[in-house]
This record gives structure tokens, sequence and C-alpha cells, in this order.
């Protein structure tokens, strides 16, 4: 019913428009004639004329079909994107989608480079904003790419590559790579500063400070938010300061300066109102209610985060929906209301699950997709040389023989073309089961950032080490699939796919990890039967919570060896900063990493062991030195053999 009432509501607005053309005033159609007769074709020569009436619909429509009529696509193009950003900023994404695509056709007509650039990298802004990175980046990127074939670019294309490497920054921000963020934010800063945009610098600073709250760093933070609100209360931009607000008050409720932030949230969430952004007002509802809430003030709380959800159910803002969510949960417990306080709890954990998946399905798709498309284009390029030169041939002599064997060329060319079709069905069949099974037996953490990884290579222009990456990675996925289909593996095979995670995982570490695995002599790994996929929740555990935050040597060590009665035991041990410094690490952490890897490990390992009609044991030992200093963990997984 919602897309029928938006589509409802445009389509009035266009007949609006375009039947109410003789109530636009005279003044405006002077002006668009003699835009159209004089056909200046940069955004600055349009914006000075038009910035007074650019936000208001009627009058960008007007010019927009009149531009149209005449075939002004520079004019067109500049009309239909100021459409498109004011639809996107009252959260209607699809009707701004389809405004800007319009926009970018009518640039490629008029060949604009300039306008197509600036159409691109609005189309990456909507995208962004609903979490639709995979296409954000390929339009943001797209958009750099062109804007930088020009040497000497103008003062409004050097304003479009500020805004994509904004653009960049902020999906870097997503992915979670926040010092490639900054470094891409401190960039445009720079440029932003040679052009003399103020605007442009309020953004990047607020930006930055986003990347430093995300990192813990709250004092940093607030000083990017601080400059980014002096910038916008010097040029007077009220989007903008309500924006550096809210942020502001968020940092103040991680520090419990609960009463500074309802006193920066509630005007706030009155000028956002005016402002007509859904997503900056759910935004700062849910603040407001997580302020009130470690206040106790429950009845104000609830009215909060209750707004906040459903402006974010209304509009589709999932990390909005999945925080209030989290956020009722709290206050419920707070009342005692334990069995609506988990409803809620499931609700925030199914959506933040969701966002995460999705977005790694986009990027599975996307390098699968895109190598695949790769080799197939190799294969049609074989195949039109070899069809070149059988042609070559032919014209020499044209005897029957080699007509006979050009034709049977042709045919082998036919049955082999049919064969590679009736493969790539098949692996499109594959390809769909993969995804499945990559989400049931893999952490989505490691997929989601040993993707975004490769996804780092290849746009820095890394080749060697994106293919390299994509090998190993690669290679674990097939063994992850072809493991994942059977209930129990040889051992060898085991060890085989933790040592190709490990190699993976060392190098988002920076190779500072030691690992090393170890087999004691009597042990045969190729007739030992374990559960496949058993041992990397127990890797991961001490690479992130044992080794992440320690300095110096770090070390895990792999020891497989005969336990009593028909058991083995493999110990996993780190010299890492030990559980209860982690537990520590872990609560004064901003973001929390949460894995119920282990538990589901353990699971396994229980039905594995009923059915040798035996049990299993999972023992994990703190290891000191002599002065009580923790040294690091070791987990003992004590397995059935028959």
């Amino acid at each position: 019913m919602g897309k029928c009432k938006y589509g409802f509501f445009f389509f009035a607005v266009l007949c609006f428009c375009v039947g109410s053309s003789q109530n636009i005033p005279d003044d405006f159609k002077r002006i668009s004639d003699s835009l159209i007769n004089s056909g200046p074709t940069t955004y600055a020569e349009l914006d000075v004329v038009l910035r007074p009436s650019r936000k208001d619909t009627t009058l960008m429509r007007y010019f927009s079909d009149i531009a149209g009529e005449k075939k002004y696509y520079s004019g067109q193009a500049y009309a239909l994107n100021q459409l498109g950003r004011r639809y996107r900023d009252i959260s209607q994404f699809t009707t701004a989608i389809n405004l800007h695509q319009n926009a970018l056709e009518a640039a490629t007509t008029g060949e604009n480079l300039e306008f197509r650039v600036y159409s691109l990298n609005m189309l990456g802004v909507i995208y962004r904003r609903k979490d639709a990175i995979n296409s954000a980046l390929d339009y943001t990127q797209e958009a750099l790419e062109l804007a930088e074939t020009v040497k000497n670019p103008s003062k409004g294309l050097k304003r479009s590559i500020n805004v994509s490497l904004n653009g960049l920054g902020n999906i870097y921000q997503i992915l979670g790579q926040y010092d490639f963020a900054i470094e891409q934010f401190q960039r445009s800063l720079e440029l932003e500063a040679d052009l003399g945009n103020k605007w442009g610098l309020a953004i990047n600073h607020q930006n930055i400070g986003e990347c430093y709250e995300l990192q813990g760093d709250l004092d940093k933070a607030l000083e990017g938010y601080r400059t980014s609100l002096a910038i916008n209360e010097d040029i007077n931009n009220e989007k903008g300061k309500v924006i550096c607000k809210n942020s502001v008050a968020n940092v103040y409720i991680l520090q419990d300066r609960l009463d500074e932030a309802i006193d920066i949230l509630e005007p706030a969430l009155l000028a956002s109102k005016e402002i007509g952004d859904k997503h900056i007002t759910s935004g700062i509802h849910i603040n407001l209610g997580a302020a009130y809430l470690k206040q106790k003030k429950l009845v104000k709380a609830e009215d909060n985060l209750k707004t906040g959800l459903s402006l974010a159910k209304q509009y589709n803002f999932p990390m909005n929906i999945s925080m209030a969510n989290s956020h009722l949960s709290g206050l419920s417990e707070n009342r005692g209301q334990y069995k609506e306080a988990m409803e809620y709890y499931k609700m925030a954990k199914e959506f933040n699950e969701e966002i995460v998946n999705e977005r790694n399905l986009r990027y599975v798709n996307d390098v699968i997709s895109r190598y695949k498309t790769e080799k197939k284009n190799e294969e049609i390029e074989v195949l039109a040389k070899d069809y070149e030169i059988a042609k070559i041939k032919l014209r020499k002599n044209k005897t029957s023989l080699l007509i006979g064997g050009f034709g049977l060329l042709l045919l082998a060319g036919i049955f082999y073309i049919l064969y590679r079709q009736y493969q790539l069905k098949n692996d499109k069949k594959l390809l769909t089961l993969e995804q499945s099974m990559l989400r049931s037996q893999m952490n989505p953490h490691f997929l989601f950032n040993s993707l975004n990884s490769i996804k780092l290579y290849i746009i820095n222009n890394e080749k060697k080490n994106a293919v390299h990456y994509l090998n190993k990675f690669s290679k674990l996925i097939r063994k992850i699939l072809e493991a994942s289909s059977m209930k129990e593996i040889p051992l060898a095979e085991e060890l085989e796919t933790v040592e190709l995670y490990m190699n993976i995982e060392n190098i988002r570490f920076s190779n500072e990890i030691n690992f090393t695995i170890a087999i004691d002599e009597d042990i045969d790994v190729h007739t030992i039967k374990i559960p496949s996929l058993i041992l990397q929740p127990f890797l991961e555990n001490a690479l992130w919570h044992g080794l992440s935050p320690k300095e110096g040597e770090k070390n895990i060590d792999l020891h497989v060896s005969r336990g009593s009665n028909n058991f083995i035991d493999i110990s996993i041990t780190d010299n890492g900063v030990g559980r209860d410094a982690a537990e520590i690490i872990k609560e004064s952490k901003v973001l929390k990493r949460k894995s119920v890897g282990i538990e589901i490990t353990k699971e396994r390992l229980a039905n594995f062991a009923r059915d040798y009609q035996n049990t299993f044991d999972v023992t994990i030992i703190d290891l000191f030195d002599k002065e009580s200093n923790a040294t690091g963990t070791r987990v003992v997984l004590h397995i059935p053999t028959v």
C-alpha cells in the first residue's frame, strides 16, 4: 500500500505541474527562455541564475519540460537533478532515483560530461542512503573515473571529484574501513579548501567525526562534529546544523552527559521536522529515547523510540529499525517485561543480520559474476580468433576438403558453445547453493571483510594482491562448500581448510600471526574422521579476542595428539591477553563483536559424539606465568574416533 500511495502522490504532483504551467510566473518564463536561447552548459552558469528557484519543484519541473522540448539537455539535466535532490531529502528514494536516471540520460544525450558526473554522484548518494553499498560504489567510482579523464577540469568538475571522494569515504566507513575512510575525507578536505567550499568542508569534518566515533575515539569525534557545526552555522545551513547537533548529542549519550544531550536534541527535533528529512527525524527520536532511557524516564523514552521506529519502518531505514528495537528491548527489561524485551531484541538482531547478510550476498554475486563474465569474454575472444583464422584459410584454399574442414570446425564451435551454455547453467545452479551454504557455514563478519579486502585491492588497482587474495579466498570457499555437504571429513582436510583460513586472516593482520600445526607421529590424519568446519570458530575467537588487542609477538599453535580410550585431543593455544582482559576490552568498546559460532560448534560435536555412542569435551584453560600474569588461552577438544 505504501508504494501505491507514494506513486499516486508523485503522479498527482506531475499532473499538477504539467497542468498548471499557465501559473508559472512570467519572470521565470522569461528567465527560462533566456537560458534556453543562450544555452550555458556548466552547472555554475545555470546555478547562478536558477539557484533562487531550484528548491521549487513546480518551477524545476516546468524548466525540465520546456528544456526537454527544446532539446536543451544541459538545462534539463540540471533541473531533473535538483528535483531528485528534493525528493531524496524527504526520503522518497524511488522517485529521486528515477529523476537522477533521467538526468543522466539527458546529460549523455547532450554529451555533457560535467552533468553526467553530477548525476552519477547523486545516484551514488541515494543508494548509499538505502544501504545498497555495491550500487553506491559502482556509481561513485564511475563518476570519479569519468571526471579524472579531463586533464584541466572546470570548477564544477572539481567539486564533483570532491563529492566522489566523499562518497568513497562514506562507503569505506560503512564497510568498517575507518582509516581508509578518513584518508578519503582528508583528501577531499584539502580540495574543498582550495575551492573555498565551506559546505564541503563541513560535510567532511562531520564524516571524519563519525569515523572516530565508530573507532571509539569520542574526543576526536567531538572535535570533528564541533568543527562541522561551526562551519554550518557560519553558512547558515539548517540541515547541516541539525545533523551535527544530533551527532554531538549521540557522543554525549555515550559519555553519560544526558542533560546536555537532551538540551541539544529537543530543539534539533523541531528543526528536523521543518526540514522534512525523515531519516534525520527518526534518528533524533531514537537518540532522545536512548537518553531518556538512561535517565529512567521510561514514558518519554518509549514515546520517542516508538516514534523513531515508526518513521524508520515507514521509510525503510534498516539501521534505525535495528537501533530502535535494541533500545526498546532495554526499556522493557527495565520494566521487568522480559518476554517483550526478548521480542524486541530478536527484531533488532534480525534486522542487523539482514543488513550484514544482504551486503555479503551482494558482494558474493558481484565478485563471482564479474570473474565469470571476464572468463566468458575471454572464451568468446578465443572463439572469434579461431573463426577468423578459419575464414582466412578458407579464402586461400577453396577446395572441398577445406570447406569440409571449415564445416567441421563450425560444427565443433557450435557444440562447444552449447556445452559452455550447459556448463554455465549448472554453474548458476551451483552458485545459488553456494550462497545458501556460505550463510550457514561461514561467519558473516569474516566473509564480509574478506570480500571487502578484495574490493579494496581492486579499487586501489593492486591487481596482483587482488588475484592472490581472491585465489586463496576462492579455494577456501570451495573447501567449505565441499565440507559442508558431508557430515564428517578426514582430519587432514579440516587442517588444510583452517590453514587457508588463517592465511587469509593473517593478510588482514599484516602477517603478524605465527600459526603452526603440530601432529604427533602416531596420528594418521587421513583416517581420523571429525565433523566438518569445527575448528575455525575457536581460531577466530583466539584471533579477535586474544591476539587482536595484544602488542608484540602473536602466536597460535594447533596440536593434534592421541588422547585416552580412542579419543584424540586437538588443542589451540594462543599467547593473547587472556579471557579476563579480553572481556574488559570488549565491554569498553562502543561497537561489540558478537559470535555464536562456538556454541553452534559444541552442539555439532554433541551430535557427532552421539553417533559414536560416546561423549565429547571442550576445555578452556587460562594460561599464567609465575607472577600470575595472563599469558594466553588454550582450548582442548576431546573428540571420539570410534
